[in-house]
């Protein structure tokens, strides 16, 4: 009796919306299904592309994995964690984004009937783990390193990745002409880790096959003023001086004050701001160099002055342009034009300035230090355009990858098969239930040659069969599904290849998501957070245009 009249304990706050039990975790697996079915058909060399219309009037054509996942605002809590994945492996890797969030999903996919059955999920989690932890260790078994070659062979197994990696993008059909670009631009910046020392500059108009390297530094004209079309355009070995400092005459501050006696000593003040930028610009002539770079502006009388000693100049220049120009040709950004001294200048075999399109570009080519380079991109639609920069910054990182890993497997679908096969074999030497979720595993690896398959037409069920029959007779592991027959091939053959860091690195991803989305067994929803937006948008809405507004009689009303 006594127990019955205790009084009702509540703990969360009206409204908060809590969820828990097997239910949470099938409305989560669900969830992470739905977001994989928006992905699913991007995949490979036949996959679709996608056309995302944000609130702000924008048009993105992609079939990139993660510029996809950021453009679909996704509110769930547990599907968010695959996009979270899709974005990692962009970043650490470049390539696999959508290959990341099949994965995961579809694990989830094969998890969902234990789940139902009862199973408890960390039993999963832990068969998870072990089979992903054995998945690994067979890619490093079945990868072929590329150490040891020569440079020319080199490139051409990094143009084979590249090559890979554009065949599923926008600008396929141009991958052999792209991908040798892609190699020349990351063996030019060397052992050097920052990309943003590959320029990718996009000049709308012309076609693909316009696009150039080069092989230094390109970047737009800049603003200039008069006097500019009097400058040479083109130097041979000239020297290069970087600025950080404005090179105009600067008027005086707003609250400067200046009390004169006599109205003579006027024109001396004048006469002093122009010898200050006089002073300023031949110390610029003085120093030798022939290009002048300025992050800040060149106004009118400096642009004259340097034209009429044929020295080019540019003012207002971006400042990862300037960096990348230092780097190119070894000179340093000065913040004074006041002993200016050879070490600080830069230098390079040719600059010019050429015509791209309706651009016109500067271009410093045979830089001494050849740490940078610069795709200039041509394409006719602007989406287009994005699109090809995105394509070429996923084959720049897989090139990357595959030059400081160096080491590669076959793509296609093969190295999946090959896990898989390997994972049901080991499966059937263990006497319990994680050889179930083992063999799950297994199956769930087989997702990417299936889609390949799907997106390109075939009968996958029957392509799966082939392969599955090719594998286990021990002498199939390259065997991939062969796009453009239908059938099966030696992936390894036709050159299709990427580094072993994209699958090791997607499958740690995908297992790592899964297992977290499996620990989870309550969601609580906190409805503070809702209401407290409301209220601070409904005072922000009285503050503009409430009391305040009355307290003046009102917006544009006469007092009486």
């Amino acid at each position: 009796m006594a127990s019955m009249l205790q009084p009702q304990i509540i703990l969360l706050k009206e409204g908060t919306d809590t969820a828990q039990g097997k239910g949470q975790l099938i409305s989560n697996i669900n969830a992470c299904t739905a977001v994989a079915d928006a992905v699913r058909t991007t995949l490979g060399p036949r996959g679709m592309d996608k056309l995302v219309h944000d609130e702000k009037g924008n048009t993105t054509i992609s079939n990139d994995g993660a510029t996809i996942m950021n453009l679909l605002d996704i509110v769930h809590p547990a599907a968010k964690i695959l996009a979270d994945i899709a974005r990692s492996q962009d970043s650490e890797v470049g390539d696999g984004t959508t290959t990341v969030v099949l994965l995961a999903a579809e694990f989830l996919k094969e998890a969902k009937p234990f789940v139902e059955d009862g199973v408890h999920p960390h039993n999963l989690i832990r068969s998870y783990r072990t089979a992903s932890s054995m998945a690994l260790k067979k890619i490093e078994e079945l990868a072929v390193s590329i150490e040891g070659k020569s440079l020319e062979e080199k490139k051409q197994l990094l143009s084979k990745c590249a090559a890979t990696t554009l065949s599923s993008k926008l600008i396929g059909g141009e991958k052999e002409f792209f991908a040798s670009m892609v190699v020349d631009a990351v063996i030019a910046i060397g052992n050097d880790d920052r990309l943003n020392l590959i320029g990718i500059k996009k000049v709308p108009g012309g076609t693909m096959r316009d696009s150039f390297l080069v092989k230094g530094v390109a970047f737009k004209k800049t603003f200039s003023y008069a006097g500019f079309e009097q400058q040479p355009k083109k130097f041979l070995n000239p020297k290069i001086l970087l600025l950080n400092i404005e090179l105009e005459l600067k008027s005086e501050k707003e609250n400067a004050e200046i009390r004169l006696s006599d109205p003579l000593q006027y024109q001396s003040i004048v006469d002093a701001e122009w010898n200050i930028i006089y002073d300023k610009l031949d110390k610029c002539v003085k120093s030798g160099a022939k290009i002048v770079l300025s992050r800040l502006a060149i106004g009118d009388l400096a642009t004259q002055y340097f034209a009429d000693r044929d020295i080019f100049c540019a003012g207002r220049v971006a400042e990862e342009d300037l960096k990348r120009v230092a780097a190119a040709t070894g000179a340093a950004v000065q913040t004074t034009v006041n002993n200016i001294i050879d070490e600080v200048l830069g230098t390079c075999e040719v600059f010019e300035e050429r015509q791209v399109g309706n651009e016109r570009f500067n271009i410093f080519s045979g830089c001494p230090s050849g740490q940078t380079a610069t795709i200039v991109l041509r394409g006719g639609a602007d989406q287009f355009i994005e699109e090809a920069e995105r394509s070429l910054h996923d084959a720049i990182m897989i090139v990357r990858r595959a030059l400081k890993n160096s080491t590669v497997v076959p793509g296609g679908g093969a190295i999946d098969m090959e896990i898989s096969k390997y994972l049901r074999q080991h499966a059937r030497t263990i006497a319990g239930k994680s050889q179930l979720f083992i063999n799950a595993y297994a199956k769930a690896l087989e997702v990417i040659p299936r889609q390949l398959c799907d997106n390109a037409g075939f009968d996958a069920t029957d392509v799966l069969n082939k392969l599955r029959q090719k594998h286990a007779s021990g002498e199939g592991a390259n065997y991939g599904v062969d796009i453009n027959t239908g059938g099966i091939a030696d992936s390894f053959a036709n050159f299709v290849w990427e580094p072993a860091v994209v699958k090791i690195n997607a499958i740690n991803a995908a297992t790592e998501a899964a297992c977290l989305i499996l620990s989870v067994d309550e969601t609580v929803k906190n409805p503070k957070s809702e209401s407290a937006q409301g209220e601070a948008a409904a005072s922000a809405m009285a503050g503009r245009g409430g009391p305040a507004m009355r307290g003046r009689g009102g917006r544009g009303m006469r007092r009486r």
